[in-house]
């Protein structure tokens, strides 16, 4: 791969394939967003019936990624451990942080990260597995 972001194109793949896990899997409606390295949203999907917030919620939980550098999911257990941190990650980011599994950072084949993806809809742990399945897809 060129460049140190995912493309359009793989982007558009990573989405489509945490959907199709999600509907094999028969989970609620997804949203899902991949945002490049510097947090601008390049693919999106919002299933029918997702409900209203679900578009801010996924592009929250790929930008809290990239911010920290982590699994949304380590972002939960930090939430517990230090709230007022968490917290105020909501106020200083632009689209605000979510503390929840479903965030995950983008590598290419070098360990370098290129973007983030951020899926929710369904129970926590079954957006992860959608969002792991969508980076699946990917080759570089």
């Amino acid at each position: 791969m060129a460049g140190r972001s995912i493309t359009l194109e793989q982007a558009q793949a990573v989405v489509a394939a945490a959907l199709k896990e999600g509907r094999a899997q028969n989970y609620q409606p997804l949203t899902v967003a991949v945002l490049d390295p510097g947090g601008h949203l390049l693919a999106f999907a919002r299933e029918d019936n997702s409900s209203n917030l679900r578009p801010q919620i996924a592009i929250a939980k790929a930008a809290g990624a990239l911010a920290l550098g982590l699994p949304t999911r380590i972002l939960g257990e930090m939430a517990a451990e230090r709230p007022t941190f968490i917290n105020a990650l909501s106020t200083i980011s632009p689209v605000g942080v979510v503390p929840a599994a479903g965030g995950l950072l983008i590598y290419n084949a070098e360990s370098e990260v290129v973007g983030a993806i951020g899926v929710t809809g369904d129970i926590s742990d079954n957006d992860e597995l959608c969002a792991k399945a969508g980076i699946a897809a990917l080759t570089f």
